[in-house]
């Protein structure tokens, strides 16, 4: 899988005139990698995601997935958002295996790959249960099962944890990198905590404020493995406020 975002730009008409979202937007993801991207409210994360996801289009540019231009909404690019949405009046396993059913997989197909990745994210006693009642980051965990039951070849994520309390929010992230792990994929998530960013990447984008730049990339130069302890080191530390120094002066 190659994710490559190359000289993008997007600007938006409003009654008050034309609003630069993004500028000269170059950035690339490979298989298996875990890329965050950073930056501050309305430096058009959200939007550059949404381009990516293919829920918008650039306005100069272009985005390709295995040199296949980007030009809508597809398979190959599983979606997760910081709302949880997920279908009230269908039970957990209806919820994973939805996107599978669009695909025109057979009910056996569909039972089969929805209750592997409940497995995975550790909800199979809940596969009869309902959404209202499941804590904020069980549904989230659907939500990230059902991404990943239609097999494709990136999961785009757009502040997945962000509507969670603290705790719940750092047992998520821990949950994410072992999910990762267990299935290889390859994760590209936009949020704007750095702390979250340096624990879970690889790689991190940091933009500007509007237009949205990339201002630097950086590699996160930590173990492989991590759990919450590596927070309490220098380099973890060291990693942080560099990002938040580059923030900080956009």
């Amino acid at each position: 899988m190659h994710l490559e975002i190359s000289y993008v730009d997007k600007n938006f008409h409003t009654k008050k005139g034309k609003i630069f979202a993004l500028k000269n937007i170059n950035m690339h993801v490979e298989t298996g990698e875990f890329v965050c991207v950073v930056g501050a409210s309305g430096s058009g994360k959200s939007t550059l995601l949404r381009l990516v996801a293919g829920l918008d289009f650039p306005t100069k540019g272009e985005i390709t997935v295995d040199d296949a231009v980007v030009v809508g909404p597809g398979a190959d690019r599983g979606m997760v958002f910081q709302r949880y949405t997920l279908y009230p009046w269908m039970n957990v396993q209806k919820n994973v295996e939805f996107g599978l059913k669009l695909l025109g997989t057979t009910p056996k197909e569909r039972r089969e790959e929805a209750s592997y990745y409940l497995r995975i994210v550790g909800l199979s006693d809940f596969a009869k249960s309902y959404p209202r009642e499941l804590s904020g980051g069980m549904k989230q965990r659907v939500a990230i099962a059902r991404a990943l039951a239609t097999n494709p070849k990136i999961l785009l994520m757009d502040e997945p944890f962000g509507a969670l309390d603290i705790q719940t929010k750092e047992n998520m992230q821990q949950f994410l990198l072992d999910v990762w792990h267990k299935t290889g994929c390859t994760i590209l998530m936009i949020t704007h905590d750095v702390t979250e960013a340096v624990f879970l990447s690889q790689r991190i984008y940091v933009l500007s404020a509007r237009p949205g730049r990339v201002k630097e990339e950086i590699a996160i130069n930590l173990p492989f493995d991590r759990d919450y302890t590596i927070k309490r080191q220098s380099s973890f530390y060291e990693q942080s406020d560099k990002i938040r120094d580059l923030l900080r002066s956009c």
